[in-house]
């Protein structure tokens, strides 16, 4: 029996050339999207922890500020003590008066150091949050112009004043941070539930206990939780992204008597 042998060139045509020539350039272009991804996510998540080592810094250095406070408040009482065994009730008066001003959180503010980020911008170190139950503690940082670029920058290394009073005055002290959807920042904060608590230390190291009262979301161009009508009451607002970064998380707190 004769048989006819074809050849593996006969079977491929011009069209099943142009199927392959595509297959391969899907596939190298595939190949080098999955890199550049993973290069992404590599660099973002090592830009992350650069972050969060840049906020402990932050963090040591208020540390470092608070226990400074605490050695001049040690001082101060110790010399309104000498007026009140070496003088009258009104030298006495004029001592703590002076002693308030001089301590005063909007006075203390005013002559805290200023920091200039990496990026150029100018910051200051205004409080310290502690929120025991995702075991978050960070500085919150104040900004020198508010812009919306100053405002992007410094959120990469520590919370935020966003808007309203001085920490632990009458009115609403609003905070913002990101929320990374990792361990970082205010990434827990959505987890939080009404009646968790919140910590806030001001510069004259006086710390301040808020209660969750309210947890809801709003989008992005909803400023009402910004409020400084509390009637007459310490307030905290934290604000952060939902996972998915369209709408912000809103967590309003007031202060535990």
């Amino acid at each position: 029996m004769n048989q006819i042998l074809v050849t593996e060139k006969l079977y491929i045509t011009p069209e099943l050339k142009r199927k392959k020539k595509i297959y391969k350039f899907n596939f190298i272009i595939s190949i080098f999207l999955v890199f550049v991804l993973t290069s992404i996510y590599i660099y973002a998540e090592y830009d992350r922890n650069k972050s969060e080592a840049t906020s402990k810094q932050i963090l040591e250095e208020m540390n470092q500020t608070l226990a400074s406070t605490a050695e001049d408040t040690t001082i101060a009482q110790d010399d309104i003590l000498l007026v009140v065994l070496d003088g009258t009730e009104e030298n006495y008066n004029q001592a703590e008066e002076e002693e308030s001003q001089a301590l005063s959180v909007a006075n203390m503010n005013a002559q805290a150091e200023k920091y200039i980020s990496s990026s150029g911008y100018t910051y200051k170190i205004i409080a310290k949050i502690e929120i025991p139950k995702i075991n978050v503690t960070y500085s919150i940082l104040q900004g020198e112009t508010g812009s919306t670029e100053e405002t992007e920058e410094l959120l990469k290394i520590s919370p935020l004043k966003f808007h309203g009073c001085d920490p632990n005055e009458v009115g609403n002290f609003c905070v913002v941070g990101h929320n990374y959807r990792n361990s970082k920042f205010f990434s827990k904060v959505p987890k939080l539930v009404v009646g968790d608590k919140v910590n806030l230390t001001d510069l004259t190291n006086r710390t301040i206990t808020y209660e969750i009262y309210d947890m809801h979301t709003v989008d992005p161009s909803d400023t009402s939780d910004t409020t400084q009508l509390t009637g007459g009451k310490k307030e905290l607002t934290l604000i952060t992204c939902t996972d998915d970064g369209k709408q912000r998380v809103i967590v309003r707190c007031r202060e535990v008597k």
